[in-house]
């Protein structure tokens, strides 16, 4: 009733109508506070003699009431859309009690369900090989990371380094990780290359991994792609000829009408072993050489410590080069010792800002002493963060086995408890490593926190080496002074691992050219 006609549009009667909507909106405004004191005082008195849910209830009623009562009123003072829109409220304010348990409780269940995750969930730090130490370059050039001419850019810089006279063997001798336990399923075929091998990967339904060489003797079909696993052998997908992980012969041949197979007719069956989450191969070019027994982490066989995370990175040098930080002992305080925050990049890693806090190392290197395995060495490490060189936190004793050429376990010791860090280290190329370290812990909601944060400070400073390996050029001769003579004893420990029949990286690199 208080809409304007068209004809009657003019300033008195706009006038009128606003004196109108703000008498019905001080009437309406007075009721409701009535309406609210009343509710409240019934509610107040109501609690002394009825439960919680029961006041609840008498208080939904008794507004249901006051609100009906209301646009009563109002429907005799004006049309019907007010009292369609306070019945509208009146409806939810009856359900207002539900709504709030509805809501609280889907906030209860998101919130379960991220700590969940939070307690349970594995974090996994994954970069390539163009990720990380040529951000110089491309900073200089104004390249960012959805630039098309971004790895074109940085092979054009790989292949202009100077990587060095005289290289060892880019294959030396030991176990390698070809593929982590998670990674092939039962009945699951992958192709795997490295250690200069086509390889085939896998696992029968009974559980058991087989590896073999990749390439079908009939007609040079992959294995490794689109195979199929049938009982302890793999079938071609080109041909369907069967063969046995066991030994790598050929078993079958569905198309052959004399039901013979020819006894060359089978593959290089690689020796394997499956242990703390990693697959490993036996890579040696001498065939009678007998593997040395890998140490066995008992916590993690046995599922008494649990697998937290990993990280895992491609990294452009020799193999010999990551192993040797253990020994070079120097590089810590100078790489390392930055604090964490200030980054990876150690362009940028000794800001003023981040002076307040560094990274304090005491280290050791040691060759397997007489009567000891002379494929395991080790090394002792201390770390601490100092806050203004005064104050001492975060102290880790690290004791690391290097087994062998590319196996690192590190048993790490802190105030809240053990933990292990498993490192492996597999030539992809003749200068392309590809290295990976799993954390492993008892499962406690502290390790939940601290095995985070530890992947997220491990990778930094791993990244921080890369930036020096992937530019890096290998001196066969270095200048080496009295305090790097662990450098020297390391390189000495390590030369066991090449042999006189080992793939010179001359000819490693002209395989890959051809």
């Amino acid at each position: 009733m208080y809409e304007l006609d068209e004809s009657r549009k003019d300033d008195t009667g706009l006038k009128r109508d606003k004196t109108c909507g703000t008498r019905l909106a001080g009437r309406a405004t007075a009721a409701l506070v009535g309406w609210f004191c009343s509710s409240t005082a019934t509610v107040h008195s109501s609690r002394t003699v009825i439960s919680r849910f029961g006041a609840m209830e008498k208080l939904s009623s008794m507004m249901e009431y006051r609100l009906k009562t209301f646009t009563g009123w109002m429907g005799r003072s004006c049309n019907g859309t007010l009292e369609e829109l306070l019945n509208d409220a009146c409806d939810t304010l009856v359900l207002w009690p539900w709504v709030t348990v509805l809501w609280y409780g889907g906030l209860g269940l998101v919130l379960s369900y991220g700590l969940y995750l939070f307690y349970y969930q594995v974090l996994v730090w994954k970069r390539d090989l163009t990720d990380i130490g040529y951000n110089h370059i491309l900073d200089a050039a104004r390249i960012g990371k959805s630039d098309r001419t971004r790895v074109d850019t940085i092979n054009r810089a790989r292949r202009l380094r100077k990587i060095g006279d005289r290289l060892p063997p880019p294959y030396p001798n030991g176990w390698f990780s070809v593929l982590e336990s998670e990674n092939l399923t039962r009945g699951e075929a992958k192709s795997v290359d490295c250690l200069g091998q086509n390889l085939v990967v896998f696992r029968t339904e009974a559980g058991e991994v087989n590896v073999l060489d990749a390439y079908c003797p009939h007609l040079g079909a992959n294995l490794g792609v689109g195979g199929i696993v049938r009982g302890d052998c793999i079938e071609c997908p080109f041909h369907h000829w069967s063969f046995s992980g066991q030994d790598g012969q050929c078993t079958n041949i569905p198309y052959s009408k004399s039901g013979t197979v020819p006894k060359v007719a089978r593959l290089r069956k690689w020796r394997s072993l499956e242990v703390n989450g990693f697959i490993f191969v036996w890579h040696h070019v001498d065939s009678e050489v007998e593997p040395w027994t890998i140490n066995v982490v008992q916590e993690i066989e046995d599922g008494r410590w649990v697998y937290y995370g990993k990280n895992e990175f491609l990294v452009n040098c020799h193999i010999q080069d990551v192993p040797e930080n253990g020994a070079d002992v120097a590089h810590l305080s100078a790489v390392h010792g930055p604090n964490m925050i200030s980054g990876s990049d150690i362009r940028y890693s000794r800001p003023a800002w981040a002076d307040f806090g560094m990274h304090s190392w005491f280290a050791s290197w040691k060759a397997p002493e007489e009567g000891e395995p002379m494929h395991i060495a080790k090394m002792d490490l201390v770390h601490s963060f100092r806050i203004f060189n005064k104050f001492e936190m975060g102290k880790i004793d690290v004791r690391a086995y290097q087994i062998g050429p590319g196996y690192v376990q590190l048993m790490m010791n802190t105030s809240m408890g053990p933990f292990v860090v498993l490192q492996t280290v597999t030539p992809i190329e003749p200068l392309v490593q590809k290295v990976i370290h799993r954390f492993y812990a008892p499962r406690s909601m502290w390790n939940a926190i601290f095995q985070k944060f530890a992947i997220l400070a491990e990778s930094i400073m791993f990244e921080r080496d890369m930036m020096v390996w992937n530019h890096k050029q290998f001196i066969d001769n270095p200048l080496l002074i009295k305090e790097d003579r662990l450098i020297k004893s390391y390189r000495k420990w390590y030369s066991q691992f090449y042999s006189e029949n080992s793939m010179s990286f001359t000819m490693a690199k002209e395989k890959l050219d051809w």
